[in-house]
C-alpha cells in the first residue's frame, strides 16, 4: 500500500523512514512494553534526558514506571556473547515531560543501538546513520563530535583532580572558557599543560581536518586522537565528512559515556535533536562486559520545526449550502482530490482553517474559485 504523506503526522513519516535506513544496514526493531520496574530508572536518572518519571503500583504491589527511555531496558535485556553485536533499532513511545509543553507527554522516539563485541566499523556506522538521520528530517544539519577520552587526558595533564574535572566539563559545555582558565589557575602547580593550551583545545569548534592539525601541534596524541582521525576519514570517504564538526562542549555524562560522542542539530530547533555515542560504563554499571555505541531522535524536539513546516491545513475547501446537490459536490471533491489535492467540503469556511484556494460550483456542478490565501493575508 502506498502512503500519501499528508495522511500521516510529521513524526510518523519521520519514523517510517528512519525504520527503513535502519533495517537496509540490518538493524532488527526491537519491541518493549510501555513500562518496567521503576528501579531500572531510578538508579540510572542522570542517564535520562528528563528525570521526571511516571509511576504506578502494580497489582503485585512492585513499583511500575511509564517508561521515559528506551536504552536502559535493550541494555538490560542483551546479554553478553562474545564476538557478537547486537544491532536493534526502536520506534517506541516514551513518556516524559516535553520540552516544548513543559507537561508530560507521550513522545515517539526512534534511535538505534550496537551492543556487544564493537569495532571501529560499529562506531563509523552509528556515526554515518546519525547524519542520515537528521538528513531525513532536513538538509540544513550539523553534526558536532567530540571525544570524551582526550577530553579526559588533557583534564588530567591539566593536573585537576575529579572535582575540578567535574567543574571543568560544565564550563567546557557551556563555553565558558573565561571560568575554565580561572579554574585552571588553581591546579597550576600539578599542571603538565598550560592553561592557554588547554584553552586553545577546548575552544576548537571546526572541519575535522583544521581542528585535528591544531591538536596535533599542542601535542595531543593516543588512542582518542587516533580514532577520531579514523572515524572523520571513513565520513570523508563515505561521502558525508562535510557535515561533521568537531567541537569539544559536546561533553555527555562521563558516568555512562566514553570515546566518540555527538549531537547533531537542524536549523530553526535550538536544542540538538539527536544525541548519542559510546555508553560503555552504562554497560559496567548495569555489570555487562559488552561495549556499546547507538543514539536516540527525539521527536519531540521538533514540534516547532514541524508547526513552521507545515504551511497549509488542506489544499482546497469547497463552500456548499442546503440548496447544493450532493452528487455534484461530491464529484467536485473526487475531481480536486484525483488532481492530488486534500480537500474539505464546508458550509461555512472555519476562520482558522489554512488553504491555498476556496471553491463554489454552479448550478451544473463546475467549480470557481472565490478565495486564495493571498486574499486571507
Amino acid at each position: 500500500m502506498n502512503f500519501n504523506d499528508t495522511v500521516l503526522k510529521d513524526e510518523e513519516r519521520i519514523a517510517f523512514t528512519l525504520r527503513e535506513l535502519y533495517m537496509r544496514y540490518g538493524f532488527l526493531q526491537y519491541k518493549m512494553s510501555k513500562f518496567e520496574e521503576y528501579d531500572l530508572y531510578a538508579k540510572n536518572r542522570d542517564f535520562l534526558v528528563s528525570d521526571n518519571i511516571i509511576t504506578f503500583t502494580d497489582t503485585n504491589g512492585r513499583l511500575m514506571a511509564l517508561k521515559p527511555d528506551v536504552t536502559l531496558s535493550i541494555v538490560r535485556n542483551t546479554r553478553d556473547i562474545d564476538g557478537y553485536v547486537n544491532k536493534v533499532f526502536y520506534n517506541e513511545n516514551v513518556y516524559r515531560v516535553s520540552k516544548g509543553s513543559h507537561a508530560f507527554k507521550e513522545i515517539m522516539q526512534t534511535g538505534l543501538e550496537c551492543i556487544g563485541d564493537i569495532d571501529d566499523y560499529n562506531i563509523f556506522e552509528t556515526v554515518l546513520l546519525a547524519i542520515k538521520s537528521l538528513a531525513a528530517i532536513s538538509g540544513d544539519f550539523i553534526l558536532n563530535i567530540s571525544h570524551l577520552d582526550l577530553i579526559s587526558s588533557v583534564l588530567e595533564e591539566a593536573g585537576l583532580d575529579e572535582t575540578g574535572k567535574r567543574q571543568a566539563l560544565r564550563l567546557i559545555a557551556n563555553k565558558n572558557m573565561h571560568e575554565l582558565k580561572d579554574l585552571l589557575e588553581k591546579y597550576k602547580e600539578r599542571s603538565k599543560r598550560s592553561a592557554e593550551s588547554v584553552t586553545r583545545i577546548f575552544m576548537l569548534n571546526g572541519r575535522p581536518k583544521e581542528v585535528i592539525s591544531v591538536l596535533e601541534e599542542e601535542g595531543c596524541a593516543g588512542q582518542a586522537l587516533e580514532e577520531l582521525k579514523g572515524l572523520t576519514g571513513m565520513l570523508n570517504a563515505a561521502g558525508e565528512g562535510s557535515r561533521v564538526i568537531i567541537d569539544f562542549s559536546v561533553v555527555n555524562n562521563m558516568n555512562y559515556y566514553n570515546g566518540i560522542v555527538f549531537k547533531g542539530y537542524i536549523n530553526r530547533v535550538p536544542e540538538a535533536v539527536l544525541s548519542g555515542g559510546r555508553y560503555d560504563r552504562l554497560l559496567e554499571k548495569m555489570d555487562k562486559r559488552s561495549r556499546a555505541v547507538g543514539f536516540a531522535v527525539y521527536l519531540d524536539f521538533l514540534e516547532r520545526f514541524f508547526e513552521n513546516d507545515l504551511k497549509y491545513d488542506v489544499d482546497a475547501v469547497i463552500k456548499y449550502d442546503d440548496a447544493t446537490d450532493r452528487r455534484m459536490l461530491f464529484n467536485a471533491v473526487q475531481i480536486l482530490m484525483n488532481k492530488g489535492m486534500t480537500v474539505t467540503a464546508e458550509k461555512s469556511i472555519p476562520e482558522k482553517l489554512r488553504f491555498k484556494a476556496a471553491f463554489e460550483m454552479d448550478d451544473l456542478g463546475a467549480l470557481k474559485e472565490i478565495r486564495t490565501d493571498l486574499e486571507k493575508a
